[in-house]
């Protein structure tokens, strides 16, 4: 039996300044936006090369926007990801050398918090 991971929900307070930051700032790909009724807007984003999307909108979601604390990506440099992300105007850690990866952080407008790790050399 396989088990994908294909979709994480992001609690967010206003959806389209939280598009706008990922697909412009971070990079993300905007897949679909749409109002389904009154109550239910659904939006969704991939980054490049991600198997895994991030969805968020209007009730969608119970989660307090802000509380998802640490989504982990792997990316192939985390010198180039901070240098993206900071170019973007967003706000990012130093690249953090470890034995088990390089790391940077940052969050979005809400502070939901990302962990990007380059994997060590094998």
């Amino acid at each position: 039996m396989q088990f994908r991971i294909e979709l994480i929900l992001v609690p967010v307070t206003d959806v389209d300044r939280a598009k706008a930051f990922y697909v412009d700032q971070v990079g993300f790909t905007a897949d679909f936006d749409s109002r389904v009724n009154e109550h239910v807007r659904f939006v969704q984003l991939t980054p490049e090369g991600s198997a895994c999307s991030i969805a968020f909108g209007e009730g969608v979601s119970e989660m307090q926007p802000g509380t998802l604390d640490a989504i982990q990506v792997v990316v192939d440099s985390a010198a180039d990801a901070h240098r993206h992300l900071t170019e973007h105007g967003v706000e990012a850690t130093e690249p953090d050398l470890q034995p088990w990866g390089t790391f940077v952080t940052f969050a979005d407008p809400d502070g939901n918090r990302w962990i990007l790790q380059e994997l060590p050399k094998r």
